[in-house]
């Protein structure tokens, strides 16, 4: 006998309420959208009619009273990547204390359909605002354009001269801290395993990379391309431990650097003795390397904070819809780094400037 779906239960409505209050829907109305202007005892015969009916005042009124959904869109390509996740993390945290909820909406394919189907959903759940978690050239690579209403934030993988306002870690002078640190322990160069020739944040920390050795009139090696992942690490790092002349390697990322430390032992090449390896994010397990990893600390906290503060600027009307803010990186030195052999006995460490972790 085939089963009979139970009758949906029709969503309780505002005369509902008024009926069982006893009042009108306007002054239901009144109450539901925090109007001052109504009788202490009518208030909260009205409160207890909408809990004993279940009644959830509608957030589009409430807007209307007060201006504000209350609500933020979060755009994202992927929660996989560190970066995204923990950014992603922070913002959710501070919206909650600012009284905010957030609805997170992702865009697999970064196409203009994709896109469009992101911002008309944002539209039909009526957000304050969008963050975009994502490459901001992706919107241009598609025609896109923001919402001329909606003020937003782009975040993660962009370019800080974009048109549209940005928060993101100091990709280049977490380049240059680490190229500089290993320069100081007296290794002739630092050879580089990037990310995916597609990132903005890739490529910014190539070029910082190669400025840095050009700066110090230092021999550049030939880049090698990852894509973030331990196993791109790994296939540079066979490339690498044939290379009589690599003692020294800034990694895309940790999991590009856990990767490099892997090939490295596979070939007996000794890290740190006789090659150096950094790393970039300075994940929770950097410190369970082996050995630990001297990375640069991106502090992704720092970056979704003032992202929702940026974001809360622009809804309040107190802030420019075309800011660039870069929050600083930190070396953090651990035991994959040491002076070079061509300096005297390797010995982990690093000069006193750098900070450890």
């Amino acid at each position: 006998m085939p089963q009979i779906d139970p009758p949906r239960r029709r969503r309780v409505s505002m005369a509902d309420v008024a009926r069982l209050a006893g009042v009108s829907t306007q002054t239901v109305s009144r109450v539901s959208t925090g109007y001052s202007g109504v009788d202490g005892s009518t208030r909260r015969q009205v409160l207890a009619a909408m809990k004993e009916l279940g009644y959830r005042p509608n957030g589009a009124a409430r807007a209307l009273k007060h201006g504000e959904f209350k609500t933020l869109g979060v755009m994202l390509g992927s929660l996989a990547d560190t970066g995204s996740g923990r950014i992603l993390e922070s913002i959710a945290a501070q919206a909650v204390l600012a009284g905010y909820a957030i609805t997170l909406i992702p865009v697999q394919a970064p196409t203009r359909s994709g896109f469009i189907g992101a911002f008309t959903r944002f539209d039909e759940l009526a957000v304050d605002g969008i963050i975009i978690l994502m490459k901001a050239q992706l919107l241009d690579e598609v025609g896109m354009a923001l919402p001329p209403t909606l003020p937003h934030v782009v975040v993660v993988d962009s370019d800080i001269s974009h048109r549209y306002s940005t928060v993101d870690s100091d990709h280049a002078e977490g380049v240059r801290l680490a190229v500089r640190h290993l320069l100081k322990l007296g290794h002739r160069t630092v050879w580089h395993v990037s990310g995916p020739e597609q990132s903005a944040a890739a490529i910014r920390r190539a070029v910082a990379w190669r400025s840095e050795l050009e700066a110090a009139g230092q021999t550049i090696p030939p880049l090698l391309h990852g894509d973030w992942s331990a196993r791109s690490g790994y296939v540079a790092g066979l490339d690498l431990a044939d290379r009589p002349g690599c003692t020294a390697v800034l990694a895309a990322n940790d999991q590009t650097a856990l990767g490099l430390l892997k090939a490295f032992q596979e070939r007996g090449k000794d890290v740190p003795e006789q090659i150096s390896v950094v790393g970039f994010d300075d994940i929770p397990e950097a410190t369970s390397f082996i050995p630990s990893l001297t990375t640069v600390r991106q502090d992704f906290a720092e970056v979704g904070r003032l992202c929702l503060q940026e974001i809360l600027h622009q809804i309040r009307g107190e802030g420019s819809r075309r800011t660039q803010t870069l929050v600083p990186a930190q070396l953090v030195v651990r035991g994959s780094t040491a002076v070079s052999r061509a300096c005297g006995t390797a010995t982990s460490g690093s000069p006193p400037s750098a900070s450890a972790g």
